[in-house]
């Protein structure tokens, strides 16, 4: 698959520290859908537009997803997450994705769901553990945790979560 265009719409609607993470996401996603047993193509091009929607004004975001059928209880008290079910919109009309695998891992990046799949698993936690923008010290627990299993990472990944959004 060429990524090209997808990459040069990123580049202009994100900031380049986003931009470099949604790279890192992308590779992080590719490696661990061949660890697990996963479509690495299909999970690099998760990664790579999983956050396609963060850079926009929180009100917009809002705005977009306040209709959405899907929304958690309290999921629009923090702006941190408007960009998971805005990006998951995005990736269908912008992209024409309709691939409900890649829609779903875009949609529950942030928070994740119960039940995940271990394709929005993957990308939930590379979204963590990418090596370009996020620090050794924030990954390595993650990382030695996935030596467990995506479960035992993704256990760490709430803790971590839950600090950032309080």
């Amino acid at each position: 698959m060429d990524y090209t265009k997808y990459k040069e719409w990123l580049k202009n609607n994100l900031n380049e520290e986003r931009y470099e993470h949604s790279l890192g996401t992308a590779e992080c996603a590719k490696e661990l859908a061949e660890r697990f047993g996963l479509d690495k193509e299909k999970a690099y091009f998760c990664g790579l537009i999983h956050d396609c929607a963060k850079c926009f004004p929180d009100h917009e975001l809002k705005s977009q997803i306040c209709n959405c059928n899907d929304l958690c209880d309290g999921e629009l008290i923090n702006p941190k997450t408007y960009h998971a079910p805005a990006g998951a919109l995005l990736a269908q009309k912008e992209f024409g994705i309709c691939d409900t695998e890649i829609l779903s891992a875009t949609r529950w990046h942030t928070l994740g769901k119960l039940d995940m799949t271990d394709f929005e698993k993957i990308i939930f936690i590379a979204d963590k553990i990418e090596k370009r923008t996020r620090p050794e010290e924030y990954r390595k627990p993650i990382e030695d945790a996935l030596k467990k299993g995506l479960d035992a990472a993704l256990l760490v990944c709430y803790g971590n979560s839950i600090k950032s959004l309080v």
